[in-house]
């Protein structure tokens, strides 16, 4: 967890991502990048059907809000006490580079999702807000692009700044390819963790190793996790996950996204839309 990228947007849970991605940066000496997300022209162009003509985005609305973004992201950093690091500078192992957690803001990127989605492939994670309906939400393409099309793993902040990080992680385990990936993602955090939680929730399972097999893997690993597996009952595997998460002091749940398809979650639910909608700790999450 070495390098972190911050896409910054204008929303409400903008402090919470900021302390999220400090709280990383601190327990692993890493740099935080940031860029300003805005929307590529293409991706708005409303048409207005009553006088047939078709309006675009105000391009200099658009830079005055990344400025904003910036300055957000720096004064953030700086109130942290993080130094900042040039655009361009190499992260090749020197005094600098060994001090601690860092910043750099990188100015004049692509508009688009197309672009995060490329850029996140060289951070070891993601940092996007826990998306939402409202329009002070975080926007859920931000978060699909990144979960779908960097292949690293996205870190989702709660709308609320979390105080404490990894100490004890819970995995909501399913027995799928997606929580493996996810939890493979999320060694550098096990590794460091005071207590380890493996859970699953009858229900919620696909044909995988059980919870206990994931405990003894950690086991060979060097790392020690209980395990727990839950009968089925009235609550749904999201709501179990959550209220365990809730029980057990979790600040830092792991979890596969989107086992089932996300059109069915769309329609019938699942345990990725609930923790979307639900989660108040820091989730990390890989496809």
């Amino acid at each position: 967890m070495k390098t972190l990228l911050v896409p910054v947007t204008l929303h409400d849970a903008l402090p919470s991502v900021f302390a999220t991605a400090v709280l990383v940066a601190r327990r692993f000496g890493s740099l935080i990048e940031g860029v300003a997300l805005r929307p590529a022209l293409a991706e708005y162009v409303p048409v207005d059907m009553v006088g047939g003509m078709t309006w675009l985005r105000d391009e200099e609305a658009d830079q005055a809000e990344a400025q904003d973004a910036g300055q957000r992201f720096v004064a953030a950093m700086e109130a942290a006490g993080l130094p900042r690091r040039e655009p361009g500078a190499s992260c090749a192992p020197d005094a600098a580079a060994n001090a601690g957690p860092r910043y750099r803001w990188q100015p004049d990127v692509p508009p688009g999702d197309a672009f995060l989605g490329q850029y996140a492939r060289l951070f070891s994670a993601t940092v996007v807000g826990r998306p939402g309906a409202d329009d002070g939400s975080p926007r859920m393409t931000t978060f699909e692009t990144a979960l779908f099309e960097s292949g690293r793993p996205i870190l989702l902040a709660p709308p609320a700044a979390p105080s404490c990080l990894g100490e004890a992680i819970l995995i909501a385990w399913n027995g799928s390819t997606e929580t493996a990936r996810a939890v493979a993602f999320a060694m550098p955090f096990l590794r460091r963790a005071r207590r380890v939680l493996v859970l699953s929730a009858e229900g919620g399972m696909v044909p995988g190793p059980s919870a206990e097999d994931v405990a003894r893997s950690l086991a060979c690993e060097g790392i020690e996790a209980a395990h727990k597996a839950l009968p089925a009952g009235r609550r749904t595997p999201g709501e179990l996950y959550l209220d365990h998460a809730e029980s057990f002091g979790c600040d830092l749940l792991i979890k596969g996204a989107y086992t089932q398809s996300r059109l069915r979650q769309m329609i019938f639910g699942g345990p990725t839309s609930h923790i979307l909608s639900h989660a108040t700790v820091p989730v990390l999450m890989a496809h």
